[in-house]
């Protein structure tokens, strides 16, 4: 209690240097500012934006979407690929022309890319006009970093890793009023040898059960009809908690809460995956019957090189399992081609899997070593060309067996969020509860509503009429 006290104190103090600067800005500019937000890389950044975006508008700034007219402008970045560094390193660098002709802009850059010391050093060195710079474990105190800049403060940077705790109570801006991210936990304690995250992220964070449940509550009534509960691996929250609540059963108390709405969640460790999980999913009636399970190689070598703590003969219990449990279950799965001695044998073993399971879509990658794991070190001979040609067989698998998966939707009805446009003209867009795209005719204001939807053909998208 002491703690948690402690920890809304902390946010209490930023909204002081919030309404502080919310002053200041009013004083020095004739029309309110804007604030621009580029968000990088996965969901839980995405999330960490909404957040920021929160923030800044608690300090007297107006959003937009454009960096051409914005006063604010700030990147929050990924370290998990290669391109999505280059991508801001190419962006930050286009922002020097913005900042001669507004020289009272203010560029920000935080997340996961520059809680690695080396890029931040780099930053400083290179970017002389970044002015304000923090990691992914301060990013509550932005407030209080904007504060000290507009008191005089040349450069702010801060990648301190000394407050690890999860401060509450933040102000949300959230991106969308029918589908939205809940956090339920932050970094990660897995160490697969490819990954970064859990140096830029930190160990594993579970949020108290309780504050997850409120602002569960606070969705559905602000009208979602979605939630996707957001972790580095969800499987294996609440562990080493004192409150004893597993992620199975952190699922089945946001069932029980009272509205019209789905739970989604992502992202999910085969190793912390269990049959209490799967269980679950089968048993709510809120929870899609869709699992994200990042295989990553079907080879068993290649897991143990990647520390992953699973073999596939486990994988492949669980998605038998999962299918048992749930007939119209719909898989999907992460894949790397060209890990770090890899051979073309043990790319062969990751296609049998993935003809085993007949996955809906696959989320696919050539493996980009990223400093400071130990896979970036491992010998590596085979060519990128080589392991470009093994991707072109992997997306040639899979394409053909997501195709037969489509194929096998037509005829059959199912109930869609209606979410927005579609591609074909006139139509609109809609999303089962395994996360696949149906367009169909319907007024625009039919988004946000449920339909039952039957496919009727698949073309280059799965086409289909409302039977309701």
């Amino acid at each position: 209690m002491e703690l948690q006290k402690n920890l809304s104190s902390q946010m209490d103090e930023q909204l002081v240097y919030a309404a502080r600067v919310a002053e200041m800005v009013k004083a020095n500019y004739s029309l309110q500012p804007k604030a621009c937000v580029e968000t990088y890389g996965c969901q839980q950044n995405v999330s960490d934006s909404e957040h920021i975006k929160g923030l800044l508008l608690k300090m007297g700034y107006e959003l937009t979407e454009s960096t051409d007219d914005a006063d604010f402008v700030l990147f929050n970045t990924c370290a998990v690929r290669e391109h999505a560094e280059a991508r801001v390193y190419g962006n930050l660098g286009a922002l020097k022309h913005l900042k001669r002709r507004r020289p009272g802009m203010i560029i920000a850059i935080c997340g996961c890319m520059v809680q690695q010391q080396s890029v931040a050093d780099r930053i400083k060195k290179s970017y002389p006009y970044v002015d304000i710079l923090f990691g992914t474990h301060v990013s509550h105190r932005l407030p209080e970093f904007v504060y000290e800049l507009l008191m005089g403060k040349k450069r702010v940077f801060n990648i301190s890793t000394e407050n690890r705790d999860i401060v509450e109570g933040g102000p949300v801006s959230r991106d969308g009023s029918l589908k939205g991210w809940l956090p339920i936990m932050y970094g990660c304690n897995n160490f697969c040898t490819y990954c970064i995250v859990p140096y830029v992220r930190g160990r594993e964070r579970s949020r108290a059960p309780e504050e997850i449940i409120r602002e569960a509550k606070e969705m559905v009534a602000m009208g979602f009809k979605e939630i996707t509960l957001l972790g580095q691996n969800v499987n294996s929250y609440g562990k080493g908690e004192a409150h004893g609540i597993n992620f199975a059963k952190l699922i089945r108390m946001i069932n029980d809460i009272e509205g019209d709405f789905k739970i989604r969640f992502m992202t999910s460790h085969p190793k912390d995956c269990t049959e209490e999980l799967l269980d679950t999913m089968a048993e709510c009636q809120k929870v899609c019957h869709q699992l994200h399970l990042p295989m990553q190689s079907g080879s068993d070598r290649i897991l143990k090189l990647m520390n992953r703590h699973y073999d596939i003969e486990r994988y492949l219990y669980l998605i038998d399992y999962a299918r048992k449990k749930m007939p119209d279950i719909v898989l999907t799965s992460d894949i790397i081609v060209g890990f770090p001695g890899e051979t073309y044998e043990d790319f062969c073993e990751t296609l049998k899997v993935i003809k085993r399971v007949k996955f809906t879509s696959l989320f696919t990658f050539i493996y980009s070593p990223r400093e400071g794991t130990p896979a970036a070190v491992m010998d590596d001979p085979v060519s990128r060309e080589e392991k470009g040609k093994w991707f072109s067989e992997l997306l040639k698998t899979q394409e053909a067996i997501s195709r037969e998966g489509y194929a096998n939707m037509v005829g059959k009805t199912y109930r869609v969020l209606c979410d927005g446009q579609g591609r074909t003209p006139g139509s609109m867009s809609g999303r089962t509860d395994g996360n696949v795209v149906i367009e169909f005719a319907a007024e625009p204001d039919a988004i946000g509503k449920h339909f039952n939807v039957e496919v009727k053909e698949l073309t280059n998208v799965l086409n289909g009429a409302i039977t309701d």
